[in-house]
């Protein structure tokens, strides 16, 4: 599920590390000094392969030298010989049980020769202590494999979520991310199935699933059924409002403003239906209106990026881009691939006589918008409505 162990350089300079910590003994010291001779320059040429039986003949000739059995050990291992590995592996950690590196890739080995339980056991016990970024990643996604064959999803989501610090833009940490996400997503709308079958919170639920794969008409309807059901279901009047202004019919968009205005009614704590209020009235040139909705979102979440964008909007509207321009920045600043904030903080500029400063903003908003298409188009995809629960 996840992939492991991305290059040699790990194991090299894992297997370089140890010298120093192992003792040994050598009753045919030239015959055996030549042969770890021979197995270090291959390993300088990267011929691990070549190493190999050299490190083999050194150990026949002294068994007992744990070094070469942690080093001959290393390389079976990252040649994937996990099977011949482990013995090797095991003699040294019970040996020397604090060569965390050591125990790590002997829980990884158990693991693969089918021996999950003992496995995670060495992994749980190394991870700790491992300060490599690769290995402990390396450590991090076979324990995340472990758990997740185990159904074990919550370890699984505290373990990503550790490993993510560590590397926040890995591809590899990412993708596992998502699956356990998606896994546990999943796990909890088939609890919530079975536990409450005809509740309106499995509606919203449902109603969550078909908005992500773009099925605008389901999702309202599962929202009005869980309406419906409990007419006090916290978000429902915003949820089913944004659906509903996210609709081309026109009737179904008037009905979003009084769902707007009763999710302000039933959550006047809620910054999102005011922020929404007053789009809708900017859009049909009431900005005082507009104004007296952003205010009160701005009064609930003063740093609220859609209050701030629609206030900026009002006060550009108004002829004050001077005023206009720090709500913009503030945003950007905040999260700078909003690109809505970077068009309108163009569109200020513009006023404010400052080219430079122009094109600045249409470039990051056309970078950004684009980045957004894109993801949009993945995600449309990747979603197939006919494997959408509730249809």
């Amino acid at each position: 599920m996840y992939p492991k162990l991305r290059n040699l350089s790990t194991g090299l300079a894992l297997l370089l590390s140890v010298t120093a910590c192992l003792s040994q003994t050598t009753p045919n010291q030239q015959e055996l000094s030549s042969h770890l001779q021979k197995a270090q320059t291959y390993l300088h040429q990267n011929h691990p392969d070549l190493a190999i039986p050299e490190l083999q003949a050194a150990l026949a000739i002294d068994p007992s030298n744990l070094e070469v059995r942690a080093n001959l050990g290393v390389l079976l291992f990252f040649q994937g010989k996990y099977d011949q590995a482990l013995p090797l592996l095991q003699a040294v950690v019970a040996a020397k049980p604090d060569l965390w590196k050591i125990q790590s890739l002997l829980g990884i080995a158990e693991s693969k020769t089918g021996d999950d339980r003992q496995g995670r056991i060495d992994l749980e016990t190394a991870f700790p202590h491992i300060e490599e970024t690769k290995l402990k990643i390396d450590v991090g996604l076979q324990l995340i494999e472990s758990y997740t064959a185990a159904g074990e999803l919550d370890k699984a989501s505290t373990l990503i979520a550790q490993l993510l610090v560590l590397k926040p833009t890995d591809p590899e940490l990412l993708y596992a991310a998502y699956r356990i996400h998606s896994n546990m997503m999943a796990e909890d709308l088939l609890s919530l199935s079975l536990a409450a079958p005809d509740s309106a919170q499995l509606h919203q639920a449902i109603a969550h699933e078909l908005q992500r794969t773009h099925d605008l008409e389901g999702t309202i309807r599962n929202l009005r059924q869980a309406l419906a059901l409990d007419p006090k279901l916290p978000g429902i009047h915003f949820e089913l409002a944004e659906a509903l202004h996210a609709s081309d019919d026109q009737r179904l968009r008037a009905e979003a403003v009084q769902q707007y205005k009763l999710a302000v009614l039933t959550n006047p704590t809620d910054p999102k239906a005011a922020t929404r209020l007053g789009d809708i009235e900017v859009e049909m040139g009431n900005l005082d209106a507009g104004e007296k909705d952003y205010q009160q979102a701005l009064k609930l979440q003063p740093n609220s990026p859609d209050a701030k964008i629609g206030m900026a909007n009002v006060l550009t509207e108004r002829g004050d881009p001077e005023a206009a321009a720090p709500l913009l920045e503030q945003v950007i600043a905040a999260d700078p691939s909003n690109y809505l904030a970077h068009f309108r903080l163009s569109t200020v500029y513009r006023k404010l006589h400052r080219p430079e400063d122009v094109k600045r903003e249409l470039d990051a908003y056309t970078k950004y918008k684009d980045m957004h298409e894109k993801l949009t188009s993945i995600y449309k995809t990747l979603d197939s409505p006919d494997k959408t629960p509730g249809k």
